[in-house]
């Protein structure tokens, strides 16, 4: 080890510099010649390079020899885990996609690593994952225990291709370079579906270099991507990317059922299901629904053996996209095993049509609903066949993905032109005879009474334009949600084959930025209850206090307060306040954030979110005060 050697080496130069001062400083003279200068400073500059040596030290991990070979079939490897040349006693490794072979550095560590061989035996990579995350994911989604069926993932014959996007030098953190060639590899690889639970906040929606490749997977190869919506709930628009801003992409949100509090979580109360607080709810920036179906997002599943644990819990979207994705892949199973014809769109729209929605639970959390994939692969059977399999209908909304209403400028009725593309699935192989053919007439449904839309429409294989009539007046504050459903005529009980969200978030007013006070009083709040308000900022605010007060007497509560605002081109993060706050029986807490006026009009509209995180019901009140800084003038 690098560590005992250096403090040797240390410790006897310290030794060496003393003795040398010893012998010169006794006795001897005033005068010092230069060569005993030399041999002083000579001591002093290694004591300082090794101390430097020693702060700055990282140790990246052990050294082995390693020896590449070809045996006449295909390239091996050996690894020296040894460290002694008792190759004999190591393991002897292909490529893993060629026999699926790996070993163990050492009983010490019991960290699994394969390999691959590249430019003819001139590279060898060795792989070890660097986190925990994805095995948990990858066994959530197929973990396969002969022996102990109730291990079991949700498709535990389906067979993994596992693609490391992690950087082991930064954390697990992945890179665009990463993504691109992980994307490049499932598509040569023919894979049928992709689980993706990773993600972050993004200023752009459904764009960039990232996003066009996945979308390209799914559009040209038929390659069906799932993704975790997020973890940055609960105020709204705080989809991640791509899960929730790409429209190619299933975005799944995260589900705790009653089951799962008493069983990975331990809660003594049953409570009804609910919404993880954190799970990141829609609509995306652009007006799309951004989360399109739930799954459950917790759960305790294996990790990797260096661990030195068998199985772990954990929860995030990034577990219940793997869910969603296993319940995906025994639906894919059993349409091949029938020799039914499917595409990512028909998946997409029979598991969107066929989830179950969840009462209580807002459709900005839980998107169509929970996931049902026997009722999903019934639609397919009695379905089958259907002119619209290998079609996407692309909804745009004045350049977005659906009407969103949030700045108060916005709040007045106002007419949207909406435009509806039919887009085969690899149009490459799509015989022009069948494009000539399609034709489908519509039945456009809203049930909300602020909205007007036509009933009819006639498609073809070309762009269709109609227009939508919002009329906000007379809305209560805060948040509306409700779509615009198509129906085909000849078969409506499929489901819509195209939908166009609608949001309006209606905020409470103030006229006066110096005196805005806005007070709640004996908000009575439920286990895992959310209350949003939506503010408009009055001209020339920049901060916001919020003071808030436990009414019980019994307990204590937890709380979460969550505020965001939106600017165009920025990620929701740069103007978001999150603060996790626990309070005592009677308690009260005050807490400060800056807000921002909107760019394009007099006031911006500012999401307020309060959510109790604890398990049993309290009392709060609450009020926001927002100001403004007046600097002096001189």
């Amino acid at each position: 080890m690098w560590d005992p050697q250096q403090r040797l080496k240390l410790g006897a130069v310290m030794r060496q510099q003393e003795a040398f001062e010893n012998k010169h400083t006794n006795g001897q003279s005033d005068t010092v010649d230069l060569q005993e200068t030399l041999t002083k400073e000579d001591f002093q500059a290694q004591i300082d390079s090794l101390s430097s040596l020693e702060k700055k030290f990282s140790f990246y991990g052990p050294v082995f020899d390693c020896i590449v070979f070809h045996d006449g079939v295909t390239w091996r490897a050996c690894v020296d885990t040894t460290t002694t040349g008792d190759l004999e006693s190591c393991s002897l490794l292909a490529p893993y996609a060629l026999e699926q072979q790996f070993a163990t550095l050492g009983c010490s560590d019991m960290l699994t690593y394969s390999v691959n061989i590249y430019k003819e035996g001139d590279l060898l990579e060795i792989v070890t994952n660097c986190g925990s995350h994805g095995t948990h994911v990858a066994c959530i989604a197929a973990g396969y225990f002969p022996d102990q069926p109730e291990l079991n993932g949700i498709a535990p014959g389906a067979q993994i291709v596992s693609i490391k996007i992690g950087d082991s030098r930064l954390g697990s953190m992945e890179t665009g370079t990463s993504l691109i060639r992980a994307i490049i590899k499932a598509i040569e690889l023919k894979v049928d579906l992709v689980n993706f639970s990773y993600g972050e906040t993004a200023a752009y929606q459904n764009s960039g270099r990232i996003c066009d490749l996945m979308s390209e997977a799914v559009n040209k190869h038929g390659i069906i991507f799932v993704s975790s919506a997020g973890n940055s709930g609960p105020a709204l628009s705080t989809v991640g990317t791509p899960g929730g801003t790409t429209t190619a992409i299933i975005g799944v949100g995260a589900y705790v059922s009653p089951e799962m509090m008493a069983a990975e979580y331990s809660l003594r109360e049953k409570l009804p299901g609910n919404h993880y607080t954190w799970s990141s709810r829609g609509p995306s920036a652009d007006g799309a629904r951004g989360v399109c179906i739930s799954a459950p997002g917790g759960a305790i599943a294996s990790v990797p053996n260096w661990t030195l644990r068998r199985s772990q819990l954990m929860n995030g979207t990034s577990m219940s996209s793997p869910n969603a994705c296993g319940g995906i892949a025994l639906l894919l199973s059993a349409l091949k095993a029938g020799n039914i014809p499917y595409s990512p769109y028909s998946i997409r729209r029979a598991v969107e049509n066929t989830a179950l929605k969840v009462e209580n639970i807002e459709a900005f959390a839980q998107g169509c609903g929970l996931l049902q994939v026997e009722k999903s692969y019934m639609l397919f059977t009695e379905k089958n066949p259907c002119q619209e399999w290998n079609m996407n209908f692309v909804v745009t909304c004045n350049g977005g993905r659906g009407i969103y209403l949030r700045e108060p400028h916005e709040i007045k009725p106002q007419e949207t032109v909406v435009n509806i593309e039919p887009v085969y699935c690899d149009v490459n192989t799509t015989e022009n005879k069948d494009k000539i053919a399609f034709s489908m007439r519509v039945n456009l449904i809203c049930s909300a009474t602020w909205v007007s839309c036509p009933a009819h429409l006639e498609l073809m294989n070309m762009q269709r334009v109609f227009t939508v009539k919002v009329d906000p007046a007379g809305l209560p504050t805060g948040p509306h949600y409700t779509e615009i459903q198509a129906f085909d005529i000849s078969c409506p009980t499929k489901g819509p084959i195209f939908r166009v969200p609608i949001t309006i978030l209606v905020p409470i007013r103030v006229q006066d930025a110096e005196q805005c006070e806005l007070r709640f009083c004996n908000q009575h709040f439920n286990a895992g209850q959310i209350r949003r308000h939506f503010i408009a900022v009055p001209e020339g605010a920049t901060w916001a206090v919020i003071h808030m007060k436990v009414l019980s007497k019994e307990h204590g509560s937890r709380f979460v307060i969550h505020t965001i605002q939106l600017s165009p081109q920025t990620a929701p993060k740069s103007n978001e306040f999150y603060k996790l706050v626990n309070l005592s029986d009677l308690g009260e807490t005050t807490q400060s954030f800056n807000v921002r006026v909107s760019t394009t009009s007099a006031s911006a509209c500012l999401c307020y979110v309060i959510a109790s995180f604890e398990h049993a019901s309290a009392c709060l009140s609450h009020f926001l005060r927002i100001g403004s800084y007046k600097a002096d003038l001189f």
